[in-house]
């Protein structure tokens, strides 16, 4: 059965490497706060570090310098013996120490024949939100030039049974350590063991009974839904030019990420609010149900599905399903014809409330997307609107820890 897994050559810092300053949050974080990747390099200093390694998106706008620094980085890395073989052929189990509880990971290697981001997808891997386009050629860039690469993305498996990889954590003990200690900077504790030869091919049982009830939805991106994107076209662009032997067999092939189970209780959805800016909001919640109803959609009052609020007071939503995704189609469509208009994403109830206070705005307070409801969703609409959920705070994000060999 196809399952798109991989056994990988996994890579980490030699012994006498400091963990703690090598390992560091995923780039994608604390993009508005740089006092923290400012605490992040004096933390770092002159030690190998996959801040070295990796391009924090706050500093995008130096791409043209960083990117060649850090594939020189790259190849001193790999040449200069900063990083060995952890392991040959398997996977690494991940024990994450969160603010939300333990959740536990398993880092394997999947085969980007067997994703596609489009809207219409029904591959075996599938973005749990849109793609944006324009997001994925920066993002390309920086890896096609890449020796390695570090993941941070982090890939849900719906397994209520826990079938896959919490078995391998009961049994941790019995499994060579590879590293354990703490993140820096309020990341928590992190805890990582090789998984090889029996225990990597019960890995490869157990996922292939969870693909045979899985109704062709096997993985959905929960974490670096980009950056996978970008992996895949990278892929796309070199693939044509190799034999069948060669594609089959080629390390860019496939991505290396961490598998999460969407039931683990330290995995917590948290809603991602939207403030808009110089609107009407009485008018604009008018239009917004005016459309509900040209979509057969009941607009039924007093629910806790939606709740809007701005200065002079607040109306609430219920509805048969999620109200994000007609509600963001509605928002594209409103900014489309308001271009005075304009939206921003927030987290937290009361920091949307605050916003909200201030003269013609509005906030919108979606209610948190059941995990239960994320399989079912993609299967039957796909890709869920962008920025529907966050899946915990910016320090329980992935940190870089392993690395593969992409190029030889």
């Amino acid at each position: 059965m196809e399952i798109a897994l991989q056994k990988g050559r996994i890579l980490l810092p030699r012994k006498d490497i400091p963990m703690e300053t090598w390992a560091v949050v995923a780039c994608d974080q604390f993009t508005a706060q740089p006092e923290y990747w400012d605490a992040a390099e004096v933390l770092v200093g002159d030690r190998p570090s996959t801040l070295r390694l990796t391009l924090p998106e706050i500093y995008l706008g130096e791409s043209e310098t960083r990117v060649p620094a850090i594939q020189n980085a790259m190849k001193a890395a790999l040449e200069g013996g900063v990083l060995e073989a952890a392991v040959e052929a398997g996977f690494v189990l991940v024990r994450r120490e969160t603010t939300t509880g333990v959740r536990p990971g398993l880092v394997v290697c999947l085969d980007l024949e067997q994703y596609d981001f489009s809207r219409d997808s029904a591959s075996l891997i599938r973005p749990t939100e849109g793609t944006i386009a324009s997001r994925v050629p920066p993002r390309a860039k920086i890896r096609a030039g890449a020796r390695m690469e570090l993941p941070h993305v982090m890939m849900l498996i719906d397994d209520p049974q826990c079938t896959v990889i919490e078995p391998l954590l009961a049994r941790s003990a019995s499994l060579r350590k590879l590293y354990d200690f703490d993140l820096m900077l309020g990341g928590g504790h992190l805890t990582g063991w090789a998984v090889e030869d029996a225990n990597a091919q019960g890995v490869f049982q157990a996922l292939e009974a969870l693909c045979a009830a899985s109704e062709g939805l096997l993985y959905a991106v929960g974490d670096g839904n980009h950056s996978l994107a970008a992996a895949k076209q990278c892929w796309m662009d070199m693939r044509d030019a190799l034999d069948e032997t060669q594609r089959k067999n080629h390390p860019a092939r496939y991505a290396m990420v961490e598998l999460v189970n969407l039931n683990c209780p330290a995995l917590v959805f948290e809603p991602i609010h939207r403030v808009l800016m110089n609107v009407d909001a009485p008018a604009l919640l008018d239009e917004y149900e005016t459309y509900l109803e040209g979509h057969g959609a009941c607009v039924r009052h007093g629910g806790s599905d939606l709740q809007a609020v701005w200065a002079g007071g607040t109306r609430s939503y219920a509805s048969v399903e999620h109200p994000l995704r007609l509600l963001q189609a509605f928002l594209d469509e409103y900014l489309t014809r308001h271009p005075e208009a304009e939206i921003d994403y927030i987290h937290g109830d009361a920091a949307l409330r605050k916003l909200a206070g201030r003269p013609d705005t509005l906030g919108l307070m979606p209610r948190a997307f059941d995990k239960a409801e994320l399989f079912p969703f993609i299967r039957k609409w796909g890709p869920l609107p962008r920025k529907t959920f966050s899946m915990g705070e910016a320090t329980d994000k992935r940190y870089y820890v392993e690395a593969r060999q992409i190029v030889r």
